[in-house]
């Protein structure tokens, strides 16, 4: 009952830490409900420099990450468990390099203060209740609270200390970069809004037969709808209106006018119940702003990929070198080298880290078996992973030799040189119209209608009654008399699933309706034990948008799908000239025998005999618990002493 209220005011305590900058991408995910972790006392299971990790402590990982505690056997249950062990040497690590920050006992006072106020849990009774159901105590909280204090002061002490973006790193983001200082289309154009249908398409046929726009919005729009100023969808400025974006329109209004790239009045448009009409009378593309204009934001985006960059490099100080010693054989993970690039080596854990937090991932634990999962993940997600690992760790050397004045984190540089070796890519007139010709549905408005449905048990009377009705009162009343039964489904649009297959074509395909009145009847039609008759009012064919009006979305689109293309291929050149080691093969195959020799085997009951017991295995692995992995490494006991360095994560 208590348990949700204080992950609360942890995630309170730590909400300013999970969006510092980029801090995300290098400390562990929040687990267990605090950033590091839960102080429980127990068994251990390793020391990282000296500082006890216990068994508790991960296995509440495990037990609070619903990906983690998927499977406890095979390739995925051993990768869970590196992950595991290296999220919280990771951890103990921050936990450790922010214990020189000064935190007050007034500060962890005040941010308690405000947890408790905050989920109503100022009684003591029931703040100790939500402290030891997530086995704390008020002092072993507070011990938390001052170290997430603590890793903020941190990251805002090694952030402050980034010095500004320069003036050519602020060049060059925006010069690889145009996407991000691109203004929206923008149209100077005005509108003609009235209540009534008929009236709007009356003076939607004076605005074509050139009467002034202008006046006719001042004389018919209500004054909400810029009738002072004739309908001007801007204020007026130096005697013209000022262009608008589309969200300054309505959203149905809005496409069909921006889709007037030459200029003209749009058809009369339905929306909220009004009905609009706008004429444009210039359409402004969209366009990059001028280097003097985004400089500004250059600079601020740039700056934050430098502070980035600076928490990374944190974090691989704390990581070299570490030591860590195994006290328990069971919790003994393999973390070998799978890269090396640049004189860099990259440990198995960063593949881990990128495949635990891949959402696709998640779901496909959902939709397979662990097994079949390992062999997926094994044979596309991993290889991948790697690959863009690889060019992270070169991306620094990279833009070194080419003199570029890229920064940022490891990623955010490989992004850089994606982005410089695109640079020149263009869309040409023959690549869009080959995007529209084999993409043409994507701009197609489906028909639509508005459906009443008249179900009859006999055909007879069905037919009977589409051939008296003519549409003169109510369709409901009349088939009703008929004998049917009447079902108003409402808008529908073509294969929305509102109606069965057969009526939906009845209503949408077929070429033989009978107009009725304001609307339409279908045939008669059998749909399962029962005949229905159905009238469509609001009837609208489908449409399919030209090339005129969705030629900027399709260049932009083809345009990033160019850059990507070309942007990746240059960066593999450039980091296949380095001459990356890459080992993830072997890895996973020495995985595989190591986690298959550690698998309890079946055995053959006697003849005569019960029912074999399996042999114990730990919750962890899977591996039996007297066993040691088949690696040619025996496990280490609790006296054993530490692990060599090579066991550690590798330098970063």
């Amino acid at each position: 009952m208590k348990r949700k209220p204080l992950v609360n005011g942890l995630l309170i305590v730590l909400a300013v830490l999970l969006v510092a900058g980029m801090a995300y991408q290098f400390t562990p995910a929040l687990q267990g409900g605090s950033l590091f972790g839960q102080k429980e006392q127990g068994i251990p299971a390793l020391t990282v420099n000296g500082q006890t990790v216990t068994v508790a402590e991960l296995d509440a990982v495990k037990t609070n990450n619903p990906v983690l505690a998927s499977t406890d056997t095979g390739v995925l249950a051993d990768d869970f468990k590196t992950y595991i062990v290296q999220s919280k040497v990771r951890e103990t690590l921050i936990t450790e390099g922010v214990k020189d920050v000064r935190v007050s006992r007034d500060d962890v006072n005040a941010e308690v203060k405000k947890i408790r106020e905050s989920n109503q849990l100022t009684d003591n009774a029931a703040w100790t209740n939500a402290l030891q159901s997530r086995g704390f105590t008020d002092s072993s909280f507070r011990e938390q609270v001052r170290t997430s204090l603590a890793y903020q002061r941190k990251t805002d002490e090694l952030k402050k200390a980034v010095p500004a973006a320069t003036d050519a790193e602020a060049k060059l983001y925006y010069d690889l970069n145009p996407q991000a200082f691109q203004s929206d289309a923008r149209i100077v154009g005005r509108q003609i809004v009235v209540s009534d249908k008929a009236k709007a398409t009356a003076l939607l046929a004076q605005a074509r037969d050139g009467a002034d726009f202008a006046k006719l919005a001042s004389d018919n729009n209500a004054a909400g709808d810029f009738k002072d100023r004739g309908g001007a969808l801007g204020p007026i400025e130096n005697g013209a209106p000022r262009p608008v974006a589309q969200v300054a329109l309505p959203t149905e209004v809005g496409p069909a006018a921006f889709a007037l790239t030459q200029g003209g009045v749009t058809d009369v448009i339905a929306s909220g119940g009004k009905f609009y009409i706008v004429k444009v009378e210039k359409y402004l593309a969209p366009a990059v702003k001028p280097y003097a204009e985004a400089k500004a934001d250059a600079t601020t985006a740039v700056t934050e990929q430098k502070k980035n960059a600076a928490l990374e490099t944190w974090i691989a100080g704390l990581e070299k070198d570490v030591k860590i010693e195994y006290k328990d054989p069971n919790w003994k993970v393999e973390n070998p080298t799978v890269a090396t690039v640049a004189g860099q080596n990259i440990p198995y854990s960063d593949v881990l880290e990128q495949v635990v937090n891949n959402q696709q991932f998640g779901q496909l634990l959902q939709q397979v078996p662990a097994d079949q999962a390992a062999q997926l993940v094994n044979g596309i997600l991993k290889p991948q992973v790697m690959q863009q690992l690889i060019q992270g760790y070169a991306a620094a050397d990279i833009a070194k030799k080419l003199k570029l004045d890229l920064v940022g984190s490891r990623q955010e540089i490989a992004a850089g040189l994606a982005a410089y070796g695109a640079r020149d890519v263009k869309v040409s007139d023959a690549d869009i119209q080959a995007f529209y010709d084999q993409n043409k549905t994507q701009f197609q408005t489906p028909a639509g209608g508005t459906v009443a449905e008249a179900s009859f048990k006999d055909q007879a009377k069905a037919a009977a009654f589409r051939s008296s009705w003519n549409g003169s009162g109510s369709f409901t009343a009349a088939a009703t008399k008929a004998g049917g039964t009447v079902s108003e489904q409402g808008a529908v649009t073509a294969g929305d699933g509102k109606l069965a297959e057969d009526l939906n074509a009845a209503v949408f395909t077929a070429r033989n309706l009978r107009t009725a009145g304001e609307g339409s009847l279908t045939d008669v039609v059998k749909s399962g034990e029962r005949f229905a008759v159905l009238y469509v009012t609001d009837l609208k064919a489908a449409t399919t948008q030209p090339l005129s009006a969705v030629r900027s979305q399709i260049e932009t689109q083809v345009l990033s799908s160019k850059k990507q293309e070309q942007g990746q291929t240059f960066l593999t050149q450039q980091v296949a000239a380095l001459k990356p080691v890459d080992k993830l093969k072997t890895v996973l195959e020495a995985q595989q025998k190591r986690v298959a020799a550690a698998t309890p085997k079946p055995t053959t009951p006697a003849t005569g005999s019960g029912t074999a017991t399996p042999g114990s295995t730990t919750p962890a692995t899977g591996t039996p618990a007297t066993e040691t992995p088949s690696t040619g490494t025996p496990a280490t006991t609790p006296d054993s002493g530490s692990t060599p360095a090579t066991d550690a994560p590798a330098d970063k």
